[in-house]
């Protein structure tokens, strides 16, 4: 049995942070909107989120603000994750997130996405050390609070370098280092190495947080019991899931009495989702709602008829109604 893990202090250039929960929130592309971060502070209050990956050209441009707008009106920290290949135009971005109110600054070195990497960034800083290094250094020179990263374990098994790349991200400035355990050529294909995830955990002095295939308690344990790491990342086990954190965090406090959605909370759950995006969105959070609820209403009689139905539904108010039968359904059956 693991004990509780310590807080995590991150000191900053001149603004000290302190991760009161262990486990923390991954940057989703597509999921992880203010919408979505609501729903699993409701279960992690004290947990750090992140907002979608954004593009530093866009924030610079003025186009991404709605993504970072208001955050220090949410509660509890939010991150936000940076990515180019231009270190002045991440300091301009970096800048900017931090006056709307960013908790941290993490520069994504790990995005396998080809139209991300064929233009520098993400994954494909882990090829040019120098240039990463001097990302993670400008941008630390030029906001007070601190500055992460999020990688991979190296761009292909022949060329990988991890413990390096590592120490370099270190002492360009970065203060904690979130390391997927996979690298750019796997993808998300294969099982992700917490051994390499340990190693790197021995070779440097930042807190490592460990990331890939933590998808339910148990594998928290065991990562943790292998790793050695500070803290974990819960990335795509969260779609449709936006409880897991805040269930593995209980677990790892000791606590036995977190109890999953049953069937008619999970479909009130996604109702609820619906009209906050409807709120955020307009029309378009109709469209943003039917990913979720494919992720989110399933394993129970009559989700996949629920979700083929969700998804022909044209108008919001007939996805709302839809959701309210299934409900009603569901409480006939209790």
């Amino acid at each position: 049995m693991i004990h509780p893990l310590p807080e995590i202090i991150l000191p900053g250039r001149g603004i000290k942070r302190t991760l009161h929960s262990q486990v923390l929130q991954s940057p989703l592309a597509g999921v992880s909107d203010k919408v979505f971060r609501k729903l699993v502070r409701r279960w992690a209050p004290d947990s750090l989120v992140f907002t979608e990956m954004i593009s530093a050209n866009s924030l610079g441009k003025g186009h991404g603000l709605c993504k970072v707008e208001e955050l220090c009106d949410e509660e509890g920290p939010v991150g936000v994750q940076l990515f180019d290949h231009r270190p002045e135009a991440m300091v301009e971005a970096a800048r900017k997130a931090e006056g709307s109110g960013a908790f941290l600054i993490d520069i994504n070195m790990g995005c396998p996405v080809k139209k991300i990497a064929r233009k520098g960034g993400g994954s494909a800083l882990l090829k040019d050390p120098n240039l990463a290094a001097r990302i993670v250094s400008d941008i630390s020179n030029a906001v007070k609070i601190p500055v992460s990263v999020k990688t991979r374990l190296g761009w292909c098994e022949a060329s990988k370098d991890t413990i390096s790349f590592a120490l370099t991200l270190q002492e360009a400035g970065a203060q904690l280092l979130t390391l997927h355990g996979r690298t750019r050529a796997q993808g998300f294909s294969g099982c992700a190495d917490w051994e390499a995830i340990a190693e790197v955990k021995r070779a440097v002095k930042v807190p490592v947080i460990a990331n890939g295939d933590i998808t339910n308690p148990d594998d928290a344990f065991r990562c943790l019991k292998t790793t050695k790491a500070d803290g974990i990342m819960i990335g795509r086990g969260s779609m449709g899931a936006p409880w897991l954190v805040g269930q593995i965090q209980s677990a790892l406090n000791g606590e036995i009495a977190f109890k999953q959605p049953s069937a008619i909370e999970r479909v009130q759950l996604a109702l609820e989702q619906l009209e906050e995006l409807l709120v955020a969105n307009g029309n378009h959070g109709l469209f943003i709602a039917r990913k979720h609820i494919t992720w989110t209403c399933q394993g129970f009689h009559g989700s996949s008829s629920l979700c083929k139905a969700f998804n022909r539904a044209t108008t919001a108010k007939e996805a709302k109604a839809i959701l309210q039968k299934q409900i009603s359904l569901l409480n006939e059956r209790k």
